[in-house]
């Protein structure tokens, strides 16, 4: 079970944080703060400026203007200092195929500097957090998806430091391997490291304890996975399960008081402002269209039910104000 994480001075704050490259913005005005020990997360989709943020944070980009600080450090004046504070690891694992599991380690100690002395005691506990012991004097290439993924995390927790940076650090594992991961991050965290993690997974996202939902470089959303699915989602959620979803949804698309429709699983998720009222509609729909009774019940809405409208209601917006600026 997760505690709440403390609520002392942030470890991350970032004000109006911008990155444009030429005439493209890739990250456009965020600020957030991060507390010492929480797991937060950045939803998006790919391309929405997450990976440009953490490469920003982590003082491998120089941002275009505003300010921030990681680990007590400015992310501009001092990041050479903040590589120092921070384990990083990228969406493709900087690991060495070529070299063993046990090489890797070894290589990484001599990148951190660590003291001879602190070597041998960080590699056993690497080996040990990674469950990688029998695992050690494999050549990395050997290694599948997960056990990379492992070894990868390994590496940039070497020289223990307190924030963690993990863009997209699943992306392409599977299932099984990527809750495996998530137990590490939690053991981690349990520790008092704090985690910032890119993720576009909807299940990941439900872990961290704060998510930030990223779109086109814009921060439109900021919260836990339960603020953000109280808070940010006003209209109705439906389920509806009954044969042949695709016709159906076809069929309550063409009612007129139905914000969105979209297939979930075997059956569909439909968002209304009146539950009720959009519950009659959608069964007189469906049988007028000759689809067998269905089940329609009111939800709880998931975080994916939240991405799908803040992101169609920011297009709207955007919509809009280039119809009014014609």
């Amino acid at each position: 079970m997760r505690t709440e994480p403390t609520t002392t001075k942030a470890i991350v704050e970032v004000q109006n944080l911008e990155k444009r490259f030429g005439a493209f913005t890739a990250v456009a005005g965020i600020s957030f703060a991060v507390q010492p020990g929480e797991i937060f997360g950045f939803l998006g989709p790919n391309g929405a400026g997450k990976s440009t943020t953490i490469r920003m944070l982590c003082g491998l980009l120089t941002p275009t203007s505003g300010t921030g600080r990681v680990a007590g450090f400015d992310i501009v004046r001092e990041s050479e200092r903040i590589k120092t504070r921070i384990g990083y690891m990228s969406q493709k694992f900087s690991l060495y195929d070529e070299l063993t599991v046990e090489e890797n380690i070894d290589f990484y100690s001599g990148i951190y500097r660590l003291p001879r002395a602190k070597k041998a005691e960080r590699k056993a506990w690497v080996l040990e957090m990674a469950g990688l012991a029998d695992h050690r004097r494999s050549r990395t290439s050997e290694l599948s998806g997960g056990w990379k993924q492992r070894l990868a995390l390994g590496c940039a927790v070497l020289h223990e430091p307190p924030i963690l940076f993990l863009d997209e650090p699943t992306s392409g594992v599977d299932p099984n391997s990527r809750r495996q991961f998530w137990d590490l991050i939690y053991h981690l965290a349990g520790q008092g490291v704090t985690v910032f993690v890119t993720t576009h997974y909807m299940e990941e996202s439900e872990y961290c304890d704060r998510l930030g939902i990223v779109y086109r470089g814009e921060l439109i959303a900021l919260g836990t996975p339960r603020e953000l699915k109280t808070r940010h989602m006003t209209e109705a959620v439906l389920e509806v399960d009954c044969d042949r979803p695709n016709d159906a949804m076809v069929a309550i698309e063409r009612l007129p008081s139905m914000k969105e429709v979209a297939l979930f699983g075997k059956g569909l998720h439909v968002v209304a402002p009146d539950a009720e009222a959009a519950a009659a509609a959608i069964r007189g729909a469906l049988a007028a269209a000759q689809i067998r009774p269905a089940r329609v019940e009111r939800i709880v809405p998931t975080l994916e039910d939240v991405f799908v409208s803040l992101i169609e209601a920011r297009d709207s917006a955007a919509g809009a104000q280039q119809e009014v600026r014609r």
